[in-house]
């Protein structure tokens, strides 16, 4: 990353250079950010740098560093390679300028490994939601994380919700919260977070499962079965995320629309990302846990359309 400076918007002086031996490098360096962020009172300069390929889960990712500029010059207060979005279809993500206190965050929903070949016809790509940036500070690190902005609640339903479920078994959550339809959200308050997963599935025998591995400390997405797959070699996987928080407890949010998920955890320090292109859409949704994993809240609610 190259910083210019210059008085009249015509005539450009370089002040300094960032990244040569930091960070993540499998690809190239696109689409940078610089803004501020709270912590405590104190200012934290961000700086966004998206890179493809070179993903933690491959291809297109968004990185972004944590430290100081003087107007001239970044200078980061470790070395550390940190991730906004560690599933596979968040890139090119950047924010607006003119939100006042508040940092909103949109990006890109795909990945350049499959972007121009995907199995659609009207449409190419979308974009995620607009998240909210903060940073959070945890036992080892400050890390940012992302929310669904507040103004989502616009668009949602009055929410189903089911109080103290016990999941010790595959539980179809139709039957307790009626039909399910996409767009929808669905937010998880979790007691004691162990072992369980979240399907979405169709008569097919296609599902994408969403869930947590307390062995790994890690969130996943597999999509190995979700519907069209064979359309890009490295499309069908597995993708994981790391846990940041030991707590006991946890809340998870899921946006879920008829081809996508986004996943928010622990207060959104982890998320994912991830399309998925079913055959015949998604029409269950089950639970499933084989530790009795109770779930003190669960919230199903229906968005509306935008259009």
């Amino acid at each position: 990353i190259t910083f210019y400076s210059s008085p009249n918007l015509k005539d450009w002086a370089k002040e300094s250079e960032f990244g040569a031996a930091i960070g993540a490098h499998g690809g190239v360096w696109e689409c940078p950010d610089l803004f501020t962020l709270d912590n405590n009172g104190k200012k934290i300069w961000v700086l966004i740098v998206n890179l493809n390929p070179g993903g933690p889960n491959g291809g297109s990712a968004t990185q972004y560093f944590l430290g100081d500029f003087d107007g001239k010059t970044f200078k980061p207060m470790d070395t550390k390679t940190r991730w906004i979005d560690y599933g596979p279809d968040e890139y090119a993500g950047i924010t607006w300028s003119n939100t006042g206190n508040r940092k909103l965050f949109l990006g890109w929903m795909s990945n350049w490994q499959y972007a121009q070949i995907v199995p659609t016809k009207k449409w190419r790509s979308a974009m995620t939601i607009p998240r909210e940036l903060k940073l959070i500070r945890t036992k080892d690190d400050l890390l940012i994380a992302s929310q669904p902005v507040k103004e989502l609640a616009a668009m949602q339903s009055k929410p189903v919700i089911v109080e103290n479920l016990v999941i010790s078994k595959k539980t179809d959550i139709s039957t307790k919260i009626g039909n399910v339809k996409f767009p929808c959200r669905i937010n998880l308050s979790i007691e004691k977070l162990n072992n369980f997963s979240l399907s979405l599935s169709n008569s097919l025998g296609e599902n994408v499962v969403i869930g947590y591995d307390k062995a790994q400390n890690q969130f996943y997405i597999d999509r190995t079965k979700s519907g069209k797959v064979d359309f890009q070699k490295d499309f069908a996987a597995i993708h994981t995320a790391p846990r940041f928080t030991s707590n006991k407890e946890t809340d998870i949010t899921l946006v879920i629309d008829v081809s996508s998920i986004e996943l928010f955890a622990d207060n959104g320090l982890t998320v994912m990302t991830e399309i998925f292109f079913p055959n015949k859409s998604y029409n269950k949704i089950h639970l499933q846990s084989a530790n009795n994993i109770v779930i003190n809240r669960l919230e199903y609610i229906n968005l509306k359309s935008i259009n």
